[in-house]
């Protein structure tokens, strides 16, 4: 018998994986050959995807890129002791594996995510177990010494927001899940939920059981079609196990999970936004305060985390908040699942600890840009982050680091262009980005990304280049600090960053050509 572990999720069907899965299928049963093919989710790799690894007795031997075509030969390989050309060996001695501190992502392409056996497997529940042993108090306790920080972008201590709800008084709380993931560059939520989903589903029963909230609800993109199938699977298999319901895990308390398909809009990503769009309405960014820990969903108190800050939960009570607080710097602490995209050679999931720089990360990590030509800019954080240039590349990965510099690390996406890239069309987009994906409710969001469209369509035009330059910097200065969320608060970061690093493209020309 022939176990064969091929990944299921987007970013390899997207490449051919179901056609290369179906193929050898057909092969195998052309060949009269035992065949056992295991859907994981991807590790992260994409450049060798689609990936298949087969199983022998010193451990998984990965081959890839395969294509469909590429299966008859494959299987001769196997069959006569695994040499081919596509063999890469050890999945795990790659150097952009091997280089990565997985704690978060330790079962992702590794496990079959539709198999509870599975992921009990591979220590999948012993964080739960360890927090029914502790109580819900020294549960929040941990999660606070830990030092877990959202991943989500704004970096807020998770533990802290965890107590607030926990010291709140109601009859009735919630955990709220943020899978709106919508920033350019970004796919690290996807991968957990297609490739390890009972680690989310075991993170946001910790959150429940710690503050006293009987129900969850996840917010999914409705563009992540496989990760709601996917996670509304799971959730369906641990229900049916006793994971969830009115007796968790055996553990005395009750907590269900339901599954909310988003609408298509970048601002419901906003934590009050979204809240807004579970409880059927318009999602409209509301007012701060009362903050969502006192009256959240429903008016009720609710903890709103990302995909990766609970999908971390696991590892801290299973492994204890020391440990996990030893990696990282700072007040960084623990690791980052760094997404590397745009004009990259080696494109994919980087999992680290805090303190790695940008400049490791593009060009030793992600190998340069894939074009070949010099990296020019990178823009780390999504639509909204700032754009660094090469000088700036020795910036540690880390929240203060780059709030030092005008930057954010958002939700680690990291989009690298090469030096054809014009920066004033860039700084264009993220005011017209802001301008189509604005709710509306403030002015300065509302009003001041048309205007800066308008603005930065004059200066490249070259009219009154001095003056249209202050006026956008005045606006983006109004934007920052007027405005309701992050949203309009945080697009100057490309505008200003661009303009401040990147001053020849806001000369006039109306396009600046990279030269040969």
């Amino acid at each position: 018998m022939i176990v064969l572990y091929v990944p299921g999720d987007a970013a390899a069907a997207a490449v051919g994986a179901d056609d290369v899965a179906g193929a050898l299928h057909a092969a195998a049963r052309a060949r009269g050959i035992a065949l056992t093919i295991v859907r994981t989710g991807s590790r992260g790799m994409f450049w060798l995807e689609p990936l298949v690894e087969v199983a022998t007795p010193e451990g998984r031997i990965g081959y890839g890129p395969v294509g469909a075509g590429d299966v008859p030969g494959l299987l001769d390989a196997l069959l006569a002791g695994g040499a081919h050309p596509l063999r890469l060996g050890r999945p795990e001695d790659i150097g952009f594996l091997k280089r990565q501190t997985r704690l978060t992502f330790a079962r992702c392409g590794i496990v079959d995510p539709r198999s509870l056996d599975d992921y009990r497997a591979h220590g999948g529940y012993a964080g739960l177990q360890r927090a029914l042993s502790l109580g819900p108090a020294a549960t929040v306790e941990e999660m606070i010494g830990s030092g877990l920080r959202g991943r989500g972008g704004a970096g807020f201590p998770t533990g802290v927001k965890w107590k607030t709800v926990a010291a709140a008084y109601a009859a009735q709380k919630y955990i709220v899940c943020n899978a709106d993931e919508g920033d350019s560059g970004t796919f690290s939520d996807r991968m957990i939920m297609e490739g390890d989903p009972f680690v989310l589903i075991e993170g946001m029963t910790i959150s429940g059981y710690a503050v006293g909230a009987t129900r969850g609800y996840i917010y999914i993109r409705s563009e992540y079609p496989h990760a709601i199938a996917a996670f509304r699977e799971a959730v369906r298999i641990a229900r049916a196990a006793g994971y969830l319901g009115a007796n968790a895990m055996d553990g005395g308390f009750a907590f269900d999970i339901e599954v909310r398909e988003g609408a298509g809009a970048y601002v419901c990503g906003e934590e009050t936004a979204l809240l807004d769009s579970i409880e059927g309405k318009r999602g409209q960014v509301r007012p701060k305060p009362p903050l969502p820990a006192h009256e959240g969903l429903f008016g009720k108190p609710t903890v709103i985390n990302n995909v990766i800050s609970l999908a971390s939960v696991p590892v801290i009570l299973a492994e204890g908040a020391a440990k996990y607080k030893d990696f990282g710097m700072g007040r960084s602490r623990g690791t980052m699942p760094i997404q590397l995209a745009g004009n990259i050679k080696f494109g994919g999931l980087f999992e680290a600890a805090f303190g790695v720089t940008l400049g490791e990360l593009v060009n030793d990590i992600g190998g340069g840009t894939a074009s070949g030509r010099p990296v020019r800019a990178v823009q780390v954080g999504g639509p909204l982050g700032a754009y660094f240039p090469p000088a700036l590349f020795d910036t540690p990965f880390d929240y203060e680091a780059f709030a030092a510099k005008d930057g954010l690390i958002g939700h680690g996406g990291v989009v690298v262009f090469d030096d054809t890239v014009d920066m004033a069309e860039q700084a264009r987009f993220a005011m017209e980005f802001c301008a189509i994906e604005s709710c509306g409710k403030c002015t300065p969001c509302r009003i001041g990304s048309t205007r800066g469209v308008e603005v930065i369509d004059r200066i490249r035009r070259g009219e009154k280049i001095a003056a249209n330059r202050a006026v956008l910097a005045d606006l983006c200065n109004t934007m920052k600090f007027g405005s309701l969320c992050a949203l309009g608060g945080f697009t100057p970061y490309p505008v200003m960053s661009a303009l401040t690093h990147f001053p020849e493209d806001f000369a006039g020309a109306p396009m600046r050509v990279a030269a040969e």
